[in-house]
């Protein structure tokens, strides 16, 4: 009887948080092979950045961005492409976009610096998918 108090008693002071959850979240519906080519895009487009490689990055370039970005500020984001990396997280679609939820990481010495962002991308046409948003 001692047993079944201590154990009632401690389920009973265990937080909400940490029980089970009876619903589970919410998760993007990766089997859509659009989903499979916006990945893929935002990709070879955070590795071109990555890289410093401006032409293979220009080429996923969307309309919208090449028209509200200046050649010189694309230019300089693709610069420097020392000591870089990224992290990409699951994306989610909305009215036929994608973003994807992403961490530039910059190195400097010593000093690492981690830039939380998202990069939008839009089909193009035929599942070319192509930047919408730069992160």
């Amino acid at each position: 009887m001692k047993i079944r108090l201590a154990v009632c008693l401690l389920l009973a002071t265990v937080p909400v948080w940490a029980r089970s959850h009876s619903h589970p979240a919410k998760q993007e519906n990766t089997s859509d092979p659009a989903y499979v080519y916006a990945l893929t895009a935002a990709n070879r487009f955070l590795h071109a950045w990555q890289t410093g490689d401006m032409e293979s990055g220009m080429v996923l370039l969307g309309d919208r961005v090449r028209r509200s970005q200046s050649s010189d500020s694309l230019e300089q984001f693709f610069l420097n492409a020392t000591d870089r990396a990224f992290e990409i997280e699951r994306g989610s679609r909305h009215h036929g976009r994608y973003s994807f939820p992403v961490v530039l990481v910059t190195s400097a010495g010593s000093h690492v610096t981690r830039r939380s962002s998202e990069i939008v991308l839009v089909d193009a046409g035929k599942n070319d998918w192509v930047v919408d948003k730069l992160p």
